[in-house]
């Protein structure tokens, strides 16, 4: 499966943005897709993720409240729309697919296990 994340720009302090994440070339039901993201001089960081075909997502306690993921089966996209952004949450946004089969919703946060993964999109948080 290939990913295109898009949706990054500019935004100021307690503004929102919403990324998507298309994908295509594979069966959308069969995969749980993630965010992660990667600031700078940072690891990388797990944001959130779902399930498509059996539900249920994990998210880090990091962004909980803040951010909310969801998916459009018809498009094959799943959604990152983030709310009440702070300066912290500057980083590249990155999404990431793996078969569903899989993960049990606490390893949803493992990026080992995702098979494919996206370009990224920067987010940036400022004044």
């Amino acid at each position: 499966v290939q990913l295109q994340a898009s949706g990054g720009g500019l935004v100021q302090p307690g503004g929102s943005l919403r990324l998507s994440c298309a994908t295509s070339g594979g069966t959308f039901s069969r995969y749980a897709v993630g965010w992660f993201r990667q600031a700078p001089g940072k690891e990388r960081e797990f944001v959130t993720a779902l399930r498509v075909s059996r539900g249920g997502t994990w998210t880090s306690d990091s962004v909980k409240g803040r951010f909310t993921i969801s998916r459009d089966n018809a498009k094959s996209t799943v959604y990152l729309q983030m709310n009440n952004l702070a300066p912290e949450d500057t980083a590249i946004y990155y999404c990431a697919a793996g078969e569903e089969r899989k993960f049990i919703l606490s390893s949803l946060g493992l990026a080992r296990l995702y098979d494919s993964w996206g370009q990224g999109t920067l987010v940036t948080v400022s004044s």
